[in-house]
């Protein structure tokens, strides 16, 4: 079953997400805890594809480096109620000119993926539970926002000249 909503395409997600307690498997596409960024590096330079998840409580001083080691960062959402994750998007994305692939893990809801977007996330693991095309139908619900933000750096006011 698809569950993974991509550059705003269904996909299969083949990326498998380690635990912190666990060890890494032979999976060629694979996100490791923080604490393993060199096992990343290491990963990356053998030629499989890896990138590292962040958990919400993440340091906001270690974004820069992390930014600049990894091509694809999944930020974990706990439970639906923690927006720290978004804020971790935002300064990647804002702060940190992060341009790689920005993938939202853990509690995604239907409800918040448009808002997720607007911070800088470009793909959203889906637990299996959830009906991808709902999901990406939310994606598209608002047509214009006032406010700026990543995707759109220029607020209506002065868009509507």
């Amino acid at each position: 079953m698809p569950n993974l909503i991509k550059n705003n395409q269904i996909t299969v997600d083949a990326w498998e997400v380690v635990a912190k307690d666990e060890v890494a498997t032979n999976n060629d596409q694979i996100f490791l805890p923080l604490a393993q960024i060199d096992d990343v590096k290491t990963l990356i330079t053998s030629g499989k594809q890896a990138g590292v998840w962040l958990d919400s409580d993440t340091d906001y001083e270690q974004l820069t480096a992390i930014s600049k080691n990894v091509s694809v960062i999944a930020i974990n959402f706990p439970k639906f109620a923690d927006g720290r994750g978004y804020s971790l998007a935002r300064i990647l994305r804002d702060q940190c000119k992060y341009t790689g692939e920005l993938r939202a893990i853990g509690d995604v809801l239907l409800d918040q993926v448009f808002f997720m977007s607007r911070v800088g996330f470009d793909a959203y693991s889906l637990r299996d539970d959830k009906d991808a095309q709902k999901v990406q139908a939310m994606l598209e619900t608002f047509s214009e926002s006032y406010q700026t933000s990543v995707d759109q750096p220029i607020p209506l006011f002065k868009r509507r000249g």
